[in-house]
């Protein structure tokens, strides 16, 4: 794994986001998040939704938040939220019954390093905007991982750092003084998703992209293989479609 270094040697994961800080942020966040970041997170929200509802089985989706995505979901989807603030997941529960959203089988609060399932529940799972948020995002895919079942995938949305000196330099002093204020990190290299992939033989690339606005974020879709092998994990060759939709 390569170290998770910013600006001036600052570690990602010694600094600020922890259980608590989360859970503290996201109750400051949940009366507004909807407010300030519908519109800016919604073509990362909606591309997640098209792409798991194609999924044969139930969906997961981890850090649901207010349930922005859940209307996007196909009505035919059945899909099981979590998330670590109750509240946040209030307003997931009240959009749910005001939108009649039937297809939405459960809502729960949960660790996204602790899921409550049986291993291999899901045919899909979904993380939009969540990587950045948790105190140890290796552990977490391994919890994603756990959860699917063979030949399943994972779709992650996430803010990748910018590999531009000047903009990762101010990435990271933000991150090292207000990571616990906001409840994610504002600088999170690819390498922490790219290095989990490669020691996992049983998973693969399939596609990486990156989506509006400006290319902010970046459309991660990761494949659980069936039966691998060495043979079976294909190289992965980037085709880049900025700011494609799904």
């Amino acid at each position: 794994m390569s170290d998770a270094r910013g600006v001036s040697g600052f570690n990602l994961f010694e600094h600020g986001l922890d259980r608590q800080a989360i859970e503290a942020a996201y109750a400051r966040w949940a009366p507004v998040y909807d407010l300030v970041f519908s519109n800016m997170l919604g073509p990362g929200r909606r591309a997640v939704a098209t792409i798991a509802s194609r999924a044969d089985g139930r969906i997961l989706d981890v850090g649901v938040g207010t349930g922005l995505e859940l209307p996007m979901f196909r009505d035919s989807a059945r899909v099981v939220g979590v998330d670590l603030s109750e509240p946040m997941l209030r307003r997931a529960s009240a959009r749910v019954a005001r939108e009649g959203l039937t297809n939405i089988v459960g809502l729960a609060r949960m660790d996204a390093c602790r899921l409550a399932f049986a291993d291999a529940s899901f045919a899909c799972v979904v993380a939009p905007y969540l990587l950045t948020v948790v105190p140890d995002p290796e552990e977490t895919l391994d919890e994603l991982a756990r959860v699917l079942r063979p030949g399943g995938e994972i779709v992650l949305v996430n803010h990748v750092s910018s590999q531009d000196w000047p903009m990762s330099a101010l990435e990271g002093l933000i991150g090292e003084s207000f990571s616990a204020t906001l409840g994610w990190r504002p600088q999170f290299p690819w390498s922490i998703i790219g290095d989990w992939i490669d020691q996992r033989r049983d998973m693969r690339l399939t596609e990486r992209r990156v989506l509006p606005p400006f290319g902010l974020f970046t459309l991660t879709r990761i494949e659980r293989l069936a039966r691998w092998s060495e043979g079976s994990r294909r190289p992965y060759r980037e085709t880049r479609r900025p700011f494609a939709h799904a």
